[in-house]
């Protein structure tokens, strides 16, 4: 069963996700038999998917929450539709490539798999990426971890942990591709670090259960170990993971 823990807040969601490597992409882009046909698939707010309609001619961005993609960016060569990714209306052999940005590990793989074999062409593309945890310096990672990762452990999802393996214990139909090791930054000021970890669904269930004041002593005190002014742009190294396969021509 496909499962949905964004919807009730999509719009914040929307707002404080860091975008994608454009090395990530350009690499998407040249890994794909051809650029006709992409689906972004759990394309969320469509970060993705708008990344990729700068080298696909036509991208198809679906997503099981229908608040998700209320919220997603109008793009000319990206079309939006709510549907579970295990059964969507597109046609057989579709697509050059499918992506699934920070979202396989939701997925039914036992119904997923037999779906994406349906509409990838011979040749076609998949790959499947995601980002973990952030670190500053030492300073921050450590009162980081204190005050909020230690916190929320016992909130997250169990799918979390194929997301952390780098979805390596992903079965997937295809053989794997060599991937090139990505590096992804991201700026941003110590409230836009506050505002993201609030996209968490183990800080939303967290605060759900106990309130948010450990928010704000987390704030205050990560302000000491920012290393600059609060609202100074510092920046953050995601870890981050990548699997790629390629159906048999």
């Amino acid at each position: 069963m496909a499962i949905d823990l964004f919807s009730a807040e999509a719009g914040h969601y929307a707002a404080v996700r860091p975008h994608y490597p454009d090395a990530l992409i350009d690499w998407v882009a040249a890994a794909a038999p051809a650029r006709d046909s992409v689906w972004d698939c759990g394309t969320g707010n469509g970060q993705a998917a708008i990344a990729l309609a700068a080298h696909f001619a036509q991208v198809e961005a679906s997503d099981l929450s229908a608040a998700q993609i209320a919220h997603a960016k109008p793009h000319p060569r990206v079309r939006y539709r709510a549907q579970p990714a295990e059964t969507t209306g597109y046609p057989d052999q579709a697509f050059d490539a499918v992506c699934v940005a920070q979202a396989l590990h939701w997925f039914d793989m036992s119904r997923f798999a037999p779906e994406l074999d349906r509409v990838l062409k011979p040749g076609g593309l998949f790959a499947a990426w995601g980002y973990g945890g952030f670190s500053l310096n030492p300073a921050f990672d450590a009162v980081l971890r204190r005050t909020v990762l230690d916190r929320v452990d016992a909130f997250w999802a169990p799918q979390n942990q194929l997301l952390w393996g780098g979805y390596r214990a992903v079965p997937l139909p295809y053989p794997d591709l060599d991937v090139p090791a990505i590096r992804m930054t991201v700026r941003a000021d110590l409230a836009g670090v506050i505002a993201y970890l609030k996209s968490w669904s183990a800080v939303r269930l967290c605060t759900e259960a106990q309130g948010d004041a450990f928010l704000r002593d987390a704030a205050e005190a990560l302000l000491p170990v920012w290393g600059a002014l609060p609202t100074d742009e510092q920046e953050l190294d995601f870890s981050f993971y990548l699997r790629a396969v390629r159906k048999p021509a």
